[in-house]
């Protein structure tokens, strides 16, 4: 009987596992994704296509990349669960006189 009513509660404990899991997907391609476009920029380079393009593709669509004073990627990590929106999140990265290793 024990087992019967622990199904549930390691159902809904393995979903949200596995949503954050997909969250911290979503911020680490964002902060990959805002440190190419940041390379880019620095180089005199397009920098919102180079991180559009170190994008993984399912979250391509929907990003919102900023560029000016560093580049900010914006990104939609994916809901596992039905009727739970998609959480957003975000990164920012930039490169330029006084960012890199002081010595």
């Amino acid at each position: 009987m024990e087992l019967v009513a622990a199904i549930p509660v390691l159902l809904v404990v393995t979903l949200l596992v596995a949503q954050l899991a997909v969250a911290g997907f979503a911020l680490w391609s964002a902060g990959a994704a805002s440190r190419a476009g940041a390379r880019a920029a620095y180089v005199d380079g397009d920098a919102k296509a180079a991180a559009r393009g170190s994008l993984p593709s399912p979250l391509r669509e929907g990003a919102t990349i900023k560029d000016g004073d560093g580049v900010s990627v914006r990104v939609r990590a994916p809901s596992l669960v039905p009727g739970i929106p998609a959480m957003p999140v975000t990164a920012r990265s930039g490169l330029g006189v006084g960012d890199g290793p002081s010595g």
